[in-house]
C-alpha cells in the first residue's frame, strides 16, 4: 500500500492549546519508520496548518475561528482528493477533530466523480454533533460530524462542493460516552448510529463492533476512519484535551483498527486530538503509531 501522510498543524477548534503539535509528536515517535516495518510505502508528506491564535479574532463567539479553520480544511481538503485520484491511501494527523471536515470533503469529493458513497467509522468520546446555534462553547471541534452531515455553517458544509457530504445511514459512532442533550437530538434527527460506551459493555465489543462494519459497509465507496484519541480511555491515551474516563480500552481500540484493516474496506484514516503538552513520555503519540500500524494491517500472529 502506498500511504500519503498529511500533518493539520490545526488547534484553533479546540478549546486548549496544543493539538497542532500533534503530528509532529507522532513523527518523533517513529511513524514513518512504524509504517514501511510492516511493508507500506510513505509516497507523500504534506503539510496544513494555522497561524497562532494569539494572531487571530475569535470572530463569531458561536464558531470560533471558523475563517481560519475553513481555509486549514479547504486545503486539506484538496490534498485528500489528490491523494485519492493517484491511489494512495491518505493518512491526516490531527491537529483537532475539526479538520475531519476538510478530510471527509477531499475522500467525498473523489468518490462523488465515481457515483460512490462513504462510510465512516467515528471513534470518539463525543458525538461531535453540535452545531453553531446549539454548541454552549463555540468550538468547532465539537461540530464537524453534524457539518459533514449537513448542518451548521454553510461556508463548512459545503466544503466538498456539496452537501450533505456523507449519508446517515453510512456512519456510526463508536465510543460515546459525553454527549449534550442537543447531540442527543441530533443524533437522533439525523438518524445515525451511536453506539455508547454502556451499551458495547452491556452487549459486548464483537457484537457491537460486528453491527457497526455492517453499517458502514453499505456505503459502496469504502470506509473512512475517523479516531479521536479521546475514544481510547484516557489510560490509554492521557494526552488528549478532553478526557472521559471508561473508553475503549486498549485490546477495544486495537480490534477496530484490526477489524476494519481485516475488512479490506479501509480506504483512508485520520487520527486527531492529540496534545503533546498533556502527554506523559509522549505515550499517546506511540499508542496512536501502534493504531495505525493496525489499521493497515499489522497482525499479531
Amino acid at each position: 500500500m502506498k500511504v500519503s501522510i498529511t500533518n493539520v498543524h490545526l488547534d484553533l477548534g479546540a478549546g486548549r492549546r496544543g493539538t497542532d503539535m500533534g503530528p509532529s509528536a507522532m513523527h518523533v515517535a517513529g511513524l514513518v519508520s512504524a509504517i514501511e516495518k510492516i511493508g507500506h510505502e510513505v509516497v507523500g508528506h504534506s503539510s496544513v496548518g494555522q497561524i497562532a491564535m494569539e494572531a487571530k479574532e475569535v470572530g463569531d463567539p458561536s464558531a470560533r475561528f471558523l475563517p481560519i479553520i475553513h481555509e486549514v480544511c479547504a486545503e486539506l481538503a484538496d490534498l485528500v482528493e489528490k491523494d485519492m485520484d493517484n491511489g494512495y491511501f491518505p493518512l491526516a494527523l490531527g491537529g483537532d477533530h475539526a479538520q475531519a471536515m476538510g478530510t471527509i470533503a477531499g475522500l467525498a469529493r473523489h468518490l462523488k466523480k465515481q457515483d460512490k458513497d462513504l462510510g465512516v467509522f467515528w471513534v470518539d468520546a463525543h458525538a461531535d454533533m453540535n452545531t453553531p446555534e446549539t454548541s454552549p462553547s463555540g468550538n468547532i471541534h465539537g461540530m464537524p460530524l453534524a457539518h459533514c452531515l449537513g448542518w451548521g455553517k454553510d461556508v463548512l458544509k459545503d466544503l466538498a462542493g456539496f452537501s450533505p457530504m456523507i449519508k446517515p445511514e453510512h456512519v456510526v459512532v463508536f465510543g460515546v460516552r459525553d454527549i449534550d442533550q442537543t447531540e442527543k437530538d441530533m443524533v437522533e434527527k439525523a438518524g445515525i448510529r451511536a453506539y455508547s460506551m454502556s451499551e458495547i459493555d452491556e452487549r459486548g465489543m464483537n457484537v457491537c463492533l460486528k453491527e457497526a462494519m455492517e453499517i458502514v459497509s453499505q456505503a459502496s465507496g469504502g470506509v473512512h476512519l475517523s479516531y479521536d484519541l479521546d475514544g481510547s480511555d484516557p489510560s490509554c491515551a492521557p494526552g488528549t484535551g478532553t478526557p472521559v474516563p471508561g473508553g475503549l480500552n486498549l485490546r477495544e481500540s486495537h480490534l477496530i483498527c484490526e477489524t476494519l484493516a481485516r475488512s479490506g474496506k479501509l480506504r483512508s484514516m485520520e487520527l486527531v486530538e492529540l496534545n503533546p503538552t498533556l502527554d506523559t513520555e509522549n505515550k499517546t503519540a506511540k499508542f496512536a503509531i501502534w493504531l495505525i500500524q493496525s489499521a493497515l494491517g499489522r497482525t499479531i500472529l
